[in-house]
């Protein structure tokens, strides 16, 4: 009987552990931490948004890294494989907008739950509060694994350690060193899916949530990003998913060529929002600009769009010039944010970079430098946009890694 040895109990190494026992290999999952699936817990606010029910190719569409590099493994263990294991093991799932898929109990808890069980029942053998120190190749091929228990031979090992974001959950860039150790050369780790600091002042909008806006990223002067949805401003900027779509996208450039730009009313072109503003400001031209305002945005915003179109919030809508009008209009639909830096990747829901997927064979998730020696999930450099996209790249880059080992 071959041994398989998998370093890392989250999503990808869970499923790789339980594809690995079902063919028949006696199969250990080495977790450092006390239990399962600690990254899991934190995932969709605890809910764990565990895929996105799309098709494979409208699922490629929102990979960010290396989306080629997962044709193969989206399609082998696509979306649908995914609900359908979930399902036919007790969990019943729900779908949300975006097609965002949950377990119906919103607890994050009981998918680790259910890759449990069913790796368990495989024959899986669970080794807790264990560390990996090493992967032993000889011959160019894998041969045991050093732990700080000792010493233990095996056949094939798959290393699904996670990237360095969220470093709590034990997601300490483990996987880097066992890849450069072997010979592997590792994209330079950076934050995706995270907030954006701000040079502008925005303290004052501080916990302020929209909707229904639009974000724009330009770098160079050239458009990289667009979205609409939601955001949210914060003590050092901003965040929210359309923000953090678009940190995945500029989180490689040098700051100071990206501007962002904010449009609080997208469904209007800006000729309908003047006339719309011509309409207002005559029925309220003896009230304060401040109360037009507050028919547009939200209260917290009334002060900071009149100082960004440099009206005075007090005057009354009837003195209101053509030339304050238009300011108006303007700074409605096109607020611009300079940003300094991403967050830290510590705070980052995923890591961008890993493992140089071109040394790895895409069809098995073997290494091409060191036989028997595979890696899955958030350790290769492959990440996507935010709505479940990155849970089932680890679930089926493992599910290809577990039935290949």
């Amino acid at each position: 009987m071959r041994r398989v040895i998998v370093i890392g109990g989250g999503a990808s190494g869970m499923i790789a552990a339980l594809k690995s026992a079902e063919n028949g290999n006696e199969t250990f999952l080495i977790e450092k931490n006390e239990k399962l699936g600690k990254k899991i817990y934190i995932t969709g606010k605890g809910r764990c948004n565990l895929t996105n029910d799309v098709t494979p190719t409208e699922f490629l569409n929102s990979v960010v890294s290396n989306p080629k590099f997962l044709y193969g493994a989206i399609n082998a263990f696509s979306p649908q494989s995914a609900k359908d294991f979930f399902e036919n093991n007790g969990l019943k799932l729900k779908t949300e907008r975006g097609n965002r898929v949950f377990p119906q109990s919103d607890k994050a808890s009981d998918v680790t739950a259910t890759l449990e069980r069913a790796m368990r029942a495989a024959g899986v053998k669970v080794v807790l509060r264990t560390e990996v120190t090493g992967i032993v190749a000889d011959g160019g091929k894998a041969t045991a694994v050093n732990t700080s228990d000792g010493r233990t031979e095996c056949d094939s090992v798959i290393v699904c350690t996670g990237g360095i974001s969220y470093p709590l959950t034990g997601s300490t860039g483990d996987g880097y060193k066992f890849a450069k150790e072997s010979g592997h050369s590792v994209v330079k780790p950076v934050a995706s899916l995270a907030g954006i600091e701000l040079l502008d002042d925005v303290s004052c909008l501080q916990g302020l949530s929209l909707k229904n806006v639009s974000l724009t990223a330009f770098s160079c002067g050239k458009k990289v990003f667009y979205d609409f949805g939601e955001m949210l401003f914060t003590h050092y900027g901003i965040s929210g998913p359309i923000v953090l779509s678009c940190s995945c996208l500029i989180n490689r450039a040098d700051m100071k060529t990206v501007s962002l730009v904010l449009d609080l009313k997208p469904a209007l072109d800006e000729k309908t929002l003047d006339n719309r503003l011509i309409r207002e400001t005559e029925s309220l031209k003896g009230k304060e600009l401040k109360s037009m305002l507050r028919t547009l945005v939200p209260s917290s915003l009334v002060q900071f769009v009149a100082r960004r179109a440099g009206v005075n919030p007090d005057k009354k809508c009837g003195e209101i010039t053509r030339e304050e009008r238009k300011n108006i209009c303007k700074t409605l639909k096109n607020v611009n944010l300079t940003p300094t830096e991403i967050r830290p990747v510590e705070e980052a829901i995923v890591t961008a970079g890993g493992v140089n997927v071109k040394e790895i064979n895409p069809k098995t998730m073997e290494s091409k430098l060191v036989k028997g020696l595979f890696f899955a999930g958030e350790v290769l450099d492959v990440d996507c946009f935010t709505g479940g996209f990155n849970m089932q790249t680890a679930l089926s880059t493992g599910f290809v890694a577990g039935k290949n080992a």
